[in-house]
């Protein structure tokens, strides 16, 4: 076949890819939008600036800034960091399709707080080549640059907008429409898949408005539908922030003189600080949300109550009006393993079944889950993952063929070392990035199981990509039968699995969302 041509021509100038193994080749670091620098810090995504010549697009851009260590690509090399961060990546086969290609773009996780790009495990390379789809992958502003609410101290020179995150998101999506037909790419078949925050960002992404229209099917991995925060509450948490950041030696939560920040004080302190101090602050913004009960579990998160997204996810679900998109939607099988390790999420947990105490939900709760550790640990990852997904995929099967799975596989190492199926290892699967450092050492001792575990699950994805068809075992997910996907080696169909754990969160979650 003819190979793609290496230089394409985009809305904003000429773009150079570079060819790789395999017969592949990929753009990477290509601009979507304006840096979000100066006067345009805090503000909604603005076009992307032309450019004369070709442009190289040879390396990842700049991650956002975070902690060095989450930046690493290798065992001995770090991303450089910057807020000018709003770039993509695409991956494609290294041939000129008889047909446009569908389109998968990728929406990375960590927490509304962390992640980038070009992390190894998000190569596009091999799921691109063995689907024959153009992959892309997105980076986007979060915590403090990306969600924070400081529009109360916005006037006509220094307007502020919220949710800046998922309005990059959104201006992603619009650039894949208005370019990606260069690369090979479908525009009117674009799947945007995404996993932990990313997951969470894609459900967010089908109650948004401004969304309808820029993908046709979604894939949502190990989302956490309830990680937002209310426009009362974001405004509480941004002044604390500039609190914060006026003084880098405050205390998180110390007292105060009752009055609001000053507004003009706020405008100079959010044009001139560098980005390095609203990192500090917004790091020091987690240990405030942890002393202080503000009402939600993470400080920064998609803000409900604007314009980009007026309700949370779980409302727009059980309220039938999220876009009526085809949605493959999962979780792993112990989704709290991973922060019962590193980042004990049990306080919190524990904070919210006290709550409960003494109502038929906290009661439920007790009666389910014991007091050992792994049973501690399955409650976290329910509290979090899978109690709220199992609300929003009764809703959204109500408008939409919805495919649900519950992900099992474990590889020697993973099961030897306690972790068992836990958040983000089904990252293995999708994208087969086998020769990463990480993937590499858990798949060792089964490389045969593992090669037969990617080729299902790129297979399913690529299949629900293509035509909307993950695999002719995998009945669409009703409330009558409540089928579910058990990905393993092998894999199979299971009815209402965990039920009991399932009704007591499906009641909890009633009973909030009527409140």
């Amino acid at each position: 076949m003819v190979s793609m041509e290496r230089v394409i021509a985009t809305e904003s100038g000429l773009v150079g890819g570079r060819r790789g193994r395999g017969r592949s080749i990929s753009w990477r670091g290509i601009p979507f939008a304006a840096p979000p620098l100066g006067d345009k810090r805090f503000r909604a995504p603005q076009p992307p600036e032309a450019w004369r010549g070709v442009r190289e697009c040879d390396s990842f851009g700049d991650a956002l800034i975070q902690e060095k260590y989450l930046t690493l690509t290798t065992p001995l090399k770090l991303q450089p960091m910057s807020e000018d961060c709003l770039t993509l990546n695409v991956f494609s086969p290294d041939s000129v399709p008889s047909a446009p290609r569908p389109v998968m773009v990728f929406v990375h996780g960590g927490g509304f707080l962390m992640g980038m790009a070009a992390t190894p495990i998000y190569d596009g390379t091999h799921l691109a080549r063995n689907q024959d789809v153009v992959v892309v992958t997105i980076q986007y502003r979060f915590g403090p640059f990306g969600f924070l609410d400081v529009t109360e101290y916005a006037d006509p020179e220094h307007p502020f907008e919220t949710n800046l995150g998922l309005r990059d998101q959104i201006a992603a999506l619009e650039w894949v429409q208005r370019n990606i037909a260069a690369f090979g790419g479908d525009a009117d078949n674009v799947t945007v898949f995404g996993e932990s925050a990313g997951g969470s960002s894609v459900l967010a992404l089908l109650a948004v408005p401004a969304a309808k229209g820029l993908f046709a099917a979604a894939i949502a991995e190990s989302p956490a539908p309830e990680l937002v925060v209310e426009q009362d509450t974001a405004r509480i948490i941004a002044d604390e922030f500039l609190r914060l950041l006026d003084d880098p030696f405050r205390a998180p939560g110390a007292p105060h003189d009752g009055h609001p920040f000053p507004a003009r004080q706020a405008r100079r302190l959010l044009s001139r600080a560098s980005g390095h101090a609203i990192h500090q602050a917004g790091k020091k913004l987690m240990d405030y949300s942890m002393k202080v009960d503000v009402g939600v579990f993470l400080p920064m998160a998609p803000i409900i109550g604007d314009d980009i997204l007026p309700q949370s996810p779980l409302q727009a679900a059980r309220a039938g009006v999220t876009h009526p998109i085809p949605l493959v939607v999962g979780n792993n099988r112990e989704e709290g393993a991973l922060f019962a390790r590193f980042f004990d999420l049990t306080p919190a947990v524990e904070k919210t079944v006290h709550k409960l105490a003494g109502t038929a939900g906290g009661e439920a709760i007790r009666a389910v889950y014991g007091e050992e550790k792994a049973d501690k640990s399955r409650l976290s990852g329910d509290f979090l993952f899978w109690g709220p997904t199992s609300v929003f995929v009764d809703g959204h099967s109500a408008v939409a063929p919805t495919y649900h799975y519950r992900y099992d596989y474990v590889t020697r190492l993973l099961k030897a070392s306690g972790f068992g199926a836990t958040h983000t290892t089904e990252m293995l699967a999708v994208f087969g990035s086998l020769k990463t450092y990480v993937a590499g050492f858990l798949a060792i001792a089964d490389w045969r199981s593992v090669s037969r575990l990617v080729a299902e699950v790129q297979g399913r994805w690529g299949g629900f990509a293509r035509h909307r068809d993950p695999g002719s075992d995998w009945p669409a997910y009703t409330t009558a039968d409540r089928r579910v996907l058990i990905i393993d080696d092998p894999s199979r169909v299971d009815t209402d699995p965990d039920a009991r754990r399932r009704e007591v969160w499906q009641r909890l979650h009633s009973t909030e969302l009527s409140g």
